[in-house]
């Protein structure tokens, strides 16, 4: 028997964490929500993307955001 894994990141990309927030927030209300430039400035998903990659801190915060955001998805 296979054991599943508890962390509900596990197998999600940043790419579809991003898009699902986007998604459910819009990039307003997120870039509210993580007042970082590649959400307040001329904002898209590419741009997010390369910046989320580079930028520790900031992609803990979007996957946090995320995470918070799972239960409310599911509704």
């Amino acid at each position: 028997m296979q054991k599943q894994s508890k962390d509900p990141l596990h197998g999600v990309t940043l790419q579809k964490i991003l898009e699902t927030l986007v998604e459910y927030y819009g990039f307003d209300t997120l870039s509210e929500l993580i007042p970082i430039k590649c959400f307040t400035s001329n904002p898209s998903i590419k741009s997010s993307l390369t910046f989320l990659r580079k930028t520790d801190w900031a992609r803990k915060k979007v996957e946090d955001l995320y995470v918070k955001t799972l239960p409310k998805l599911a509704k």
